[in-house]
């Protein structure tokens, strides 16, 4: 027995018992081609036939060919409304669903992103939120396509362990108030293997799929409110902002067809987010705003998002007042304080991560693992950087090693790049521009004059950047803050 004031563990909801889980019968391998040539030929899944897939790609009776068969018809016919909905509760249920305190009811939140380049938002925001109050079971996923993943990141830090139990996760909330994990085999089991088919089969940009691996990682929570970050732009997974509004309103749609009170936050990605690119140059660029510092683009996302779902939670009347906290959070050195807590509870060494947290860039920088080599580029003309295109450079550093091509296959933690100027700046000919991290030769001719050709001038005068936010989308309930 418990003692007195200790919530009790997680309880876990086995496939079958008629609580969530799979269903008790499993379709046999010869069913699935029927399945995936429906789906094909634009037909659409019933329910069952959906908990069906998902109880055979757990199961281990479906082919990898076959999985990656589904995912392309998906891709291709795309899925409805109540498709997707059917999707996402059996994923959900595919594993372990957590049971929290009462007492947490309205405290749970969470933040996901559909992934930038530079986007190191949910290293300084999970602590952040911690401090004001907030129960933050995030569940992160790895790098796909040419984005990197808030995993891989965090695991750039020596010791960190980002399998957690449900039992674990408990603790870690009780205590630290936020943890990030990945997709154990114990929740979500079928987004795992889902996100890694699609890393390697062009089927990132499923608009069903991505929503389906959002909002699974999220019903299992319990969350009050999740703030879900769609990028668009020529670096994210939709460049028109439509059709990422599409998205950002299926994800509220579906999320309130669960019963989760969803907004997304429209945010612009054609420029990388903050200066740093690469896993353990963006920790050390997180550090940076968690000192009150950093980037003003990333630290406007920061606190934007993170007022929204201190509004939609209850802890703030109005998400500018909940911005101001977020951001008392990150001056005051509370929300750093919070990350080395949330450091040493996943694993780091307690005095690395005192010395991480409290050291100088130069001394961070030690402390991490860091690419062999440096290479600057040099602006080739004079005028006001315009932009610096995201995605070309993102496409070079995975090149130089900082992605994957096919699942499970190693990175290198310390391939990157840091901007060397600012979005609105004036730049003479000649000036260091951009700063590459990498471990084998030089770069080639061709990655050269790629990186050269992502830095956009004028002959405009110099200008202040706009925020990267730019449009927010509330569940049906939710009045404008």
């Amino acid at each position: 027995m418990a003692a007195p004031g200790t919530p009790a563990p997680p309880t876990p909801i086995a496939p079958g018992d008629g609580r969530g889980g799979l269903p008790d019968s499993m379709p046999g391998a010869k069913q699935l081609p029927v399945l995936i040539r429906r789906k094909r030929d634009g037909g659409r899944l019933s329910e069952e036939d959906i908990k069906g897939f998902i109880s055979a790609v757990v199961e281990g009776s479906a082919q990898g060919t076959q999985i990656g068969a589904m995912l392309m018809a998906i891709r291709l016919q795309g899925m409805d409304l109540e498709e997707t909905s059917a999707l996402t509760q059996a994923m959900a249920r595919s594993g372990e669903q957590l049971q929290w305190p009462e007492a947490w009811h309205q405290q749970l939140v969470d933040k996901h992103s559909t992934g930038g380049v530079g986007d190191k938002v949910s290293l300084i925001l999970a602590p952040a939120l911690a401090v004001c109050g907030c129960k933050v079971p995030m569940i992160s996923g790895r790098g796909l396509g040419h984005t990197g993943g808030t995993l891989d990141k965090l695991e750039s830090i020596p010791g960190f362990n980002v399998i957690q139990s449900p039992q674990q996760m408990q603790v870690l909330l009780e205590q630290v108030g936020c943890c990030i994990v990945g997709q154990s085999k114990e929740l979500v089991p079928a987004d795992g293997i889902l996100y890694a088919v699609r890393d390697v089969t062009a089927t990132v940009d499923s608009l069903p799929l991505i929503t389906a691996s959002i909002l699974s990682k999220k019903v299992v929570e319990g969350l009050s409110a999740l703030v879900i970050d769609v990028k668009f732009g020529g670096a994210a997974v939709f460049p028109d902002q439509e059709k990422a509004r599409e998205l950002a309103r299926a994800l509220v749609g579906v999320g309130a067809d669960l019963g989760l009170r969803v907004a997304a936050a429209l945010t612009a990605m054609d420029n990388p987010l903050g200066r740093n690119v690469g896993h353990t140059l963006e920790v050390e660029e997180a550090l940076l705003c968690l000192d009150g510092t950093g980037p003003p683009d990333l630290r406007d996302l920061v606190t934007r998002l993170g007022g929204v779902l201190l509004w939609l939670s209850g802890h703030a009347g109005s998400s500018a007042q909940g911005t101001a906290r977020i951001a008392t959070a990150l001056d005051d050195g509370s929300a750093r304080r919070r990350f080395e807590q949330m450091l040493v509870a996943q694993g780091v060494d307690s005095n690395l991560a005192r010395s991480l947290c409290s050291g100088t860039p130069a001394q961070r920088r030690q402390l991490l693992p860091h690419a062999r080599e440096q290479e600057e580029l040099h602006a080739p003309a004079d005028g006001t950087v315009e932009s610096v295109q995201a995605l070309p450079l993102a496409l070079v550093l995975h090149e130089l090693g900082a992605g994957r091509s096919r699942a499970g296959e190693p990175i290198r933690l310390g391939v990157g790049a840091e901007l060397l100027v600012d979005v609105g700046q004036s730049l003479s000919r000649g000036t260091p521009w951009l700063r590459v991290h990498l471990d084998g030769p030089a770069l080639s001719d061709s990655q050269r004059r790629a990186l050269q050709a992502a830095l956009v001038l004028s002959d405009r005068a110099p200008f202040t950047a706009p925020s990267p936010f730019a449009e927010l989308i509330l569940p049906p309930t939710a009045a404008q803050p």
